[in-house]
């Protein structure tokens, strides 16, 4: 799977963080994007700002939650991925990986930037976020016909 280039807005965007949090970031954005396509069926994905931060989502499929990157007020210098506080994602990755990253209420898993990555809980986190609303069912009306018709 071919990365697609980094766009200059979110070069601007990144380049408001230290040197450490901005090539901590890129690797996250190089994971979303792999293991979007490793799903298969959630589409390409739209790269864009959201609140000046690199925010990712699943328009077509609408299989998704939107991923932010950056980092927060509690932990500047590390990276953190950002998600709806209306999604159940933050309260599942603090049961499930308590030692593997820090939380910010239920918006942000953070990961300090000056450790090694935890990949697989990552992947697990990503994965979950790009899928999390046909797990719910509250993915594209083309999903939730599907799933009538089948019924």
């Amino acid at each position: 799977m071919t990365v697609p280039p980094v766009p200059d807005e979110i070069c601007r965007a990144l380049s408001r963080h230290p040197e450490i949090v901005r090539e901590r970031l890129l690797e996250i954005r190089q994971l979303i994007f792999t293991v979007a396509a490793e799903i298969g069926d959630v589409g390409p994905l739209t790269e864009t700002l959201k609140w000046g931060e690199p925010a990712y989502l699943t328009e077509v499929s609408r299989s998704g939650t939107t991923i932010r990157l950056g980092a927060t007020r509690e932990a500047p210098h590390d990276s953190a991925l950002l998600f709806s506080c209306k999604t159940s994602l933050i309260a599942m990755f603090r049961t499930a990986f308590p030692d593997e990253f820090t939380f910010d209420g239920n918006r942000a898993l953070i990961i300090p930037a000056n450790r090694a990555m935890p990949y697989t809980p990552l992947l697990f986190c990503l994965n979950t976020a790009l899928t999390y609303h046909r797990r719910k069912g509250t993915g594209s009306r083309s999903q939730r016909s599907n799933k009538i018709e089948e019924a």
